[in-house]
This record gives C-alpha cells, sequence and structure tokens, in this order.
C-alpha cells in the first residue's frame, strides 16, 4: 500500500501512466478516496501523462488527525507529498475543493507548479464562494444527493427529476453504494467534516492577481456549487489565465468529452498517441 510521510501525516497515494510522461499532479474534491471507482487513474489523462493522485487529510486511507483543519494545511500537504515522491516541478490539475486546495498551493509553493488547470472551483473571498457544503453535512447520504441534485446541475430539477425517475434512481443508488464500504471506518465522518469547515473559510482572492502560471479555468454552464459568473471573475483576476466553459453541472469533466480534450491539449500532452 502506498502510504508516505509528508509533513505532519501519512498520506496515501497513487502514481500511474508511461514512465517519461509529463508530470500531472491532480487534486481530488470534497469527501475524494482513491478506492471509489472511476478515479483519475480511469480516465484519459494516465494513458498521457504520469499522474500522481492522493487522499487528503481526513479522507481515504490518510491520516485523519482529530484536529481542525485549514486551507493552508491542505496546501502544504499536496507540497510535502510532491517533495517525498522527489516531484520538484508539476503541471497542477484541481477539481472542486482541489481547486481550491491548487490556490492555496500555486500562491504558497508557485515554484513547484508548470501549468495550473482549476476546474468548478471558486475562490473566495470577495471572488465568490462555492455553495456551503457544510450546511448539508448533517443530513443523510440519499437526502443530500437528492438536495444537492439540482444545485450541482441546474437543470436537474423536480420536473427533470420526476421525468428521469429510473434514472435518478439508479444515480443515487451508484453514490450510495459507492460510499458504503466505507461508512463505518474510524474518524471518517470527522474527517469529512473538518475538510468541510477548512472550505467554508477558503478565500485565496487576493494573491490571485499574483499567479505567474499560464492557467486554464473550466467550469460547467449549468453549475450551481461553482457558479458560471464566478469562472468569470476568476478569469478577470488571474493574469494569464483562459476560461472555457461546458455542457454540464458540477461534474461536467463526466457529461462533456471536450473538457479532457481541451485540458490535456492546455497541458502540451499528446493526443495523438
Amino acid at each position: 500500500m502506498p502510504i508516505t510521510r509528508a509533513g505532519d501525516i501519512n498520506v496515501y497515494w497513487e502514481e500511474h501512466g508511461p514512465d517519461g510522461a509529463p508530470p500531472v499532479f491532480f487534486i481530488g474534491g470534497s469527501g475524494g478516496d482513491l478506492r471509489k471507482k472511476p478515479n483519475i487513474m480511469d480516465g484519459p489523462l494516465a494513458k498521457l501523462a504520469r499522474v500522481l493522485a492522493y487522499d487528503q487529510r481526513g479522507l481515504g486511507q490518510t491520516d485523519k488527525p482529530d484536529a481542525p483543519y485549514s486551507m493552508e494545511q491542505y496546501a502544504d500537504d499536496a507540497a510535502a507529498l510532491m517533495d517525498a515522491r522527489g516531484w520538484s516541478k508539476a503541471h497542477v490539475i484541481g477539481v472542486s475543493f482541489g481547486g481550491m486546495v491548487a490556490q492555496h498551493f500555486a500562491q504558497r509553493h508557485p515554484e513547484k507548479i508548470d501549468r495550473l488547470v482549476m476546474c468548478c472551483t471558486s475562490p473566495g473571498g470577495d471572488g465568490g464562494s462555492s455553495y456551503p457544503l457544510h450546511t448539508v453535512a448533517a443530513m443523510g447520504e440519499e437526502e443530500r444527493i437528492r438536495f444537492m441534485a439540482p444545485i450541482s446541475d441546474t437543470r436537474s430539477d423536480d420536473a427533470w427529476q420526476k421525468e428521469n425517475a429510473d434514472l435518478f434512481a439508479s444515480l443515487i443508488k451508484m453514490q450510495v453504494d459507492a460510499e458504503a464500504p466505507f461508512v463505518d471506518e474510524h474518524r471518517r465522518s470527522e474527517g469529512a467534516l473538518w475538510q468541510l469547515e477548512a472550505r467554508k473559510d477558503h478565500d485565496a482572492w487576493d494573491g490571485l492577481a499574483t499567479l505567474p502560471h499560464p492557467t486554464l479555468i473550466c467550469g460547467g454552464k449549468y453549475d450551481g456549487i461553482a457558479t458560471p459568473d464566478t469562472q468569470q471573475r476568476m478569469l478577470d483576476r488571474i493574469p494569464n489565465a483562459t476560461l472555457k466553459m461546458y455542457e454540464g453541472g458540477h461534474l461536467f469533466l463526466l457529461q462533456d468529452r471536450a473538457a479532457w480534450t481541451d485540458i490535456m491539449a492546455f497541458l502540451d500532452l499528446d493526443t495523438d498517441k
């Protein structure tokens, strides 16, 4: 089991992709756990890049310290893992909460990043915050999924849910089943809540104006968690940024094939292989 000491915690990580391929460090979202399949290693990225991904502090098979967490800790965890793996510099992709971590990482450790991709995320502060997920943390799994569906994708309203009842039920079951094997793990619920509490205080807005990295901002046209107008504000704030919007909600990376094609092109990966 690949577990490495990174800073003050033991971190579970995975590394896949062709030897010698460009290094890409992937930072996942809220509740991320690499045991849940499919994950980033099952998609197109790991066929063209050397991808390093990990379970963040409080999640999955990584340590869950019994204390509140901060966004600065998450950023420093990422830097410490890169150091532990001998990665001096890499492209960085942050998705949702991972995009928030990536913003702090880019400000605290700018020398470690080549190109930066931020997907379905928000800067916090005056730039706008993502939907406050900590306010729904006490809901049961199925109740939370049903509540968040029309927020995650604004097309999934009551009318859509009624017209697509069987499909919606199968999507709920898929998510509940993916979580079920791990629900009773020690400190799992506490770690997930501490992550959401850190997310609540996320504010990287001021420092975005200083980022030197070529940056691709990606968003879903129907995302009510990290809204399209927030993506535009990040574009206006980051000096060397490009914005692309896709046909989907918060999960547009699974909904619009063009997204990964554009991301890999931005990272100058050889998509003809």
